[in-house]
């Protein structure tokens, strides 16, 4: 009997599985995401590392969508720090003081205030950067329990390490959902810091790279010098305006600011130290001075720094063919203003003559414009028996010209005048 073999079909080879369009999605997600960073000019940026060098907490003040949480994003990945971001307003009170724990015998050992698990977290990690954003939309209950952790980095009985650094984030009153003015006691721990956006960095961004955040550079042999330069700074306003020690703004809006108080003083010291030592710009300092102690004090401060820099009106007497005058035009009128000053106040021929020295080499090194009131008044120091220096005829043309300036100009405003009262 034939037996016969069923006929074997040939086996159809599978078809590959189909890409789902989620992942392409993602492959074009993580393109997108793909970014570069660069080392550029960066005043604020600046500022805000400045600011976590010293371990003191910021506050990021801006509009919302202005890249405040992108700008943290970018600092913690660029410092290598792990980023703990907590959202102050959709916690409770006891989230930043601790949970009280029932023990065994809480007659003995009391009940203890547990933390958070964002808090264990941080202290095993042993550094961190922690991100409090949000923080003008926390109730003034929430407010009150983040004094602690702000000033002492305590939360409930844990201590945070010093390895961890705090920045907070807020948006004006005007622009929050909900929002409250920050407490005074809250307020006067930070450093408030005016996040704005550069057109240029968001444009560059936008293609692809953005400003990389770097620790600032401390040069180890300014240390010393930039501590008594700090010190001396502070000291020597405060010392000739004491009621700049504590001034607690009467309006609600800048209570929750920058004001100045022991507290932010001494922040403001530390502050100047690091940036000298880094060799920071005038503009990242005025904005670490006036985020701390506000706008009138800081500007006053800032001041009061301009005039440690200047040169000593004496030794620019001693030697005014060698002297080196100030390149900015503010700190150069106020040199020269200082040497007629010491002129007046101990006149003699030698110190008249030097004098007119000094302003031919400004005139020679600096815009003319700045010479023309020293050189006025410094010709009207003259006594009857001193001989006109053959310097003075370099500076003549100046003044002259400015005066001819000023007359046209009083001629211009007194034609406008007329024309003015003409055509009513």
């Amino acid at each position: 009997m034939t037996t016969c073999t069923p006929f074997a079909m040939p086996e159809t080879p599978a078809e590959p599985a189909l890409t789902s369009q989620l992942d392409i999605a993602g492959e074009l997600t993580a393109l997108l995401r793909d970014t570069t960073t660069e080392l550029r000019p960066d005043d604020q940026l600046e500022a805000l590392t400045l600011a976590v060098a010293a371990d003191l907490p910021v506050l990021l003040w801006g509009e919302p969508g202005i890249g405040k949480t992108a700008a943290l994003t970018q600092l913690a990945a660029s410092l290598d720090l792990p980023l703990t971001t907590v959202i102050a307003s959709v916690h409770e009170p006891s989230d930043f003081s601790g949970l009280p724990i029932v023990g065994d015998d809480p007659a003995e050992q009391g009940v203890p205030m547990a933390p958070p698990d964002w808090a264990v977290r941080l202290v095993r990690a042993g550094r961190g950067l922690l991100f409090l954003d949000e923080l003008s939309t926390a109730p003034p209950a929430v407010q009150a329990a983040l004094l602690r952790l702000v000033l002492e980095r305590r939360i409930g009985a844990l201590q945070l390490p010093p390895g961890v650094r705090i920045v907070a984030a807020a948006n004006p009153r005007s622009s929050a959902a909900g929002g409250w003015e920050l407490s005074p006691p809250l307020a006067n721990r930070f450093v408030h810091l005016q996040w704005t956006h550069d057109h240029e960095v968001v444009v560059r961004g936008l293609g692809g790279t953005w400003p990389r955040a770097t620790m600032p550079r401390l040069d180890p042999g300014k240390l010393t010098q930039a501590v008594d330069f700090a010190r001396r700074a502070v000291c020597g306003l405060l010392a000739v305006r004491p009621k700049l020690v504590h001034q607690l703004p009467g309006n609600e809006a800048r209570r929750g600011g920058a004001w100045p108080s022991p507290r932010s003083w001494d922040m403001t010291l530390n502050l100047i130290a690091f940036a000298t030592a880094a060799g920071s710009s005038r503009d990242v300092l005025s904005l670490l001075i006036r985020g701390t102690v506000g706008d009138g004090p800081g500007l006053e401060l800032l001041a009061s720094l301009d005039r440690m820099d200047l040169p000593d009106p004496e030794t620019l007497l001693a030697d005014p063919a060698t002297a080196e005058l100030p390149e900015r035009g503010d700190l150069r009128q106020a040199t020269l203003d200082g040497v007629v000053a010491a002129v007046r106040n101990r006149p003699d021929k030698p110190r008249w003559d030097a004098a007119w020295a000094l302003l031919v080499r400004a005139l020679e090194t600096g815009a003319p414009d700045l010479v023309v009131v020293p050189a006025t008044t410094l010709a009207a120091l003259r006594q009857e028996d001193w001989d006109v220096p053959a310097s003075i005829e370099q500076l003549a043309g100046v003044v002259s010209l400015s005066r001819r300036a000023d007359r046209s100009a009083d001629r211009a405003t007194a034609r406008i005048a007329v024309a003015a009262q003409a055509g009513r």
